[in-house]
């Protein structure tokens, strides 16, 4: 999406964090497909702190002093109150994507560990932009790819890489200008990271890598 004054034009950043869920950590704005989440500083703080740090345990504690800050004392329980208010926006049920461990704390699942299979990340991209090629040229949209080298095979959940892309195509083909989609990938020790630019408009989507 655009935010337009006189003489500047302001990128937005959208992040996938599930295969229809966004966030774009700038402007504090979360996406459910094409529908603006709206939700209040302590509850967009919470999925801000928890999908920036996922497949991992956040503690009570550390919660509270990060979203709430830790000048000042909260009840542990205020947690559960936000949390569910957060679930019921989303359309979340109580045990995914957020997690409760009980008297430990919570755990953001970015993807299902029991569907991780090696998946063919080229092929996965070239069957999803084929799907798509009729719509990126009826919007005058030219797609290029950059993909870095080894990274062919990635132990992930392919369905969900393959939802995941294909919500960002449908969402940015539908708020971009004509121009150029430009997808590039990036594989370090610890995550696979997939960046889809157009025109400014920016969807990442970054996968913890895993052993099997």
């Amino acid at each position: 999406m655009y935010l337009c004054s006189r003489n500047q034009k302001v990128q937005r950043m959208f992040t996938a964090i599930t295969d229809d869920i966004a966030i774009d950590r700038a402007q504090r704005c979360v996406r459910k497909g094409e529908t603006v989440i709206h939700l209040t500083g302590l509850e967009y703080g919470l999925l801000d702190y928890l999908t920036a740090h996922p497949n991992r345990l956040c503690t009570r504690q550390e919660l509270l002093d990060h979203v709430w800050g830790s000048r000042f004392h909260y009840d542990p329980g205020t947690i559960d109150v936000h949390l569910n208010a957060l679930r019921r926006k989303m359309g979340w049920s109580s045990h995914t994507p957020i997690q409760t461990i009980r008297g430990a704390g919570l755990i953001f699942s970015l993807i299902p560990n029991s569907n991780q299979i090696p998946a063919d990340l080229r092929q996965i991209l070239n069957f999803t932009t084929t799907n798509f090629e009729v719509k990126l040229k009826a919007a005058g949209i030219t797609l290029q790819l950059e993909l870095t080298p080894f990274v062919n095979e990635l132990t992930i959940d392919a369905d969900s890489l393959r939802k995941m892309l294909e919500s960002a195509m449908e969402t940015l083909i539908s708020i971009s200008q004509p121009g150029v989609l430009r997808i590039t990938t990036k594989l370090t020790m610890h995550h696979f990271k997939l960046s889809m630019d157009c025109n400014g408009i920016v969807w990442e989507i970054r996968i913890p890598l895993k052993e099997v």
